[in-house]
């Protein structure tokens, strides 16, 4: 079995890991993480991503998430409203299309349709009457 591969952590995440690491050692019981280092943290998470930049300075990935997103601005609400649906009439140039279906009976009878151009027959209807089905 192989073991995990450690990579090496980029000088700009080490050097505010210990940036962190110094806060941790001097701070009181119950302070928050100043601002600044967050705004480190939230800098160096779009460059290195939230998993890695969390676990190299030991900060909650959900509590980084949550302030990177909260940083984001708010999408630009389209000014044109489009449409939910668009329907393309068919080419006129288009080349007819041909088409092979068979049905199978259990019987071993087999209906073969052989379809050109545009018009489709009600194929629901030719299986029903071939299968003898109501």
């Amino acid at each position: 079995m192989r073991g995990k591969t450690s990579r090496a952590i980029p000088t700009d995440l080490a050097r505010v890991a210990g940036r962190f690491a110094e806060w941790r050692r001097r701070r009181e019981f119950g302070a928050r993480i100043p601002e600044s280092l967050w705004r480190r943290a939230m800098a160096l998470s779009a460059r290195h991503g939230l998993n890695r930049t969390a676990k190299a300075l030991r900060l909650d990935y959900y509590s980084l998430k949550q302030r990177v997103e909260a940083q984001a601005p708010a999408p630009v609400p389209d000014p044109v409203p489009r449409p939910a649906f668009v329907e393309l009439a068919a080419s006129p140039l288009a080349t007819t299309g041909e088409c092979l279906i068979e049905f199978a009976h259990t019987s071993g009878s087999i209906l073969r349709i052989h379809l050109k151009g545009h018009e489709v027959p009600d194929l629901v209807a030719l299986g029903r009457s071939f299968w003898n089905v109501e």
